[in-house]
């Protein structure tokens, strides 16, 4: 009878994936951060359901993601997760429902910054 050890793992991957997984525990722009990036700003104003789309497709989703009931609250707490974010699921899902454009802009400006697309 032989004896194998079986290894133990002390160390979990990270999530990544997704632009330069910089760990901040911090949003790179407040919330009413509009003037950071007008390209964002402008399509926020206008027609927002364009730029939910934008948001979860550049953040690496399927577009349709951006218009189904919760999709923006799933992408924020995945987004949150993935780049370090402190926060809970349940700030996601108020941040979204309540302040809902500029909720979506900020997640906008973050994976444009994120991917190097706008420097901060």
């Amino acid at each position: 009878m032989s004896t194998m050890s079986n290894p133990v793992i002390t160390h979990q991957p990270g999530s990544g994936g997704y632009g330069t997984n910089v760990q901040t525990g911090e949003w790179s722009t407040g919330l009413c951060s509009c003037c950071t990036d007008f390209f964002v700003c402008a399509i926020g104003c206008f027609c927002p359901m364009i730029l939910s789309c934008y948001t979860a497709n550049k953040y690496g989703e399927n577009c349709c993601l951006g218009c189904l009931p919760g999709g923006m609250t799933a992408i924020r707490t995945h987004m949150r997760l993935t780049y370090g974010i402190q926060g809970t699921i349940i700030n996601d899902a108020l941040m979204t429902f309540f302040c809902g454009i500029c909720e979506t802009c900020r997640m906008a400006r973050e994976v444009r910054i994120r991917n190097g697309d706008i420097s901060m």
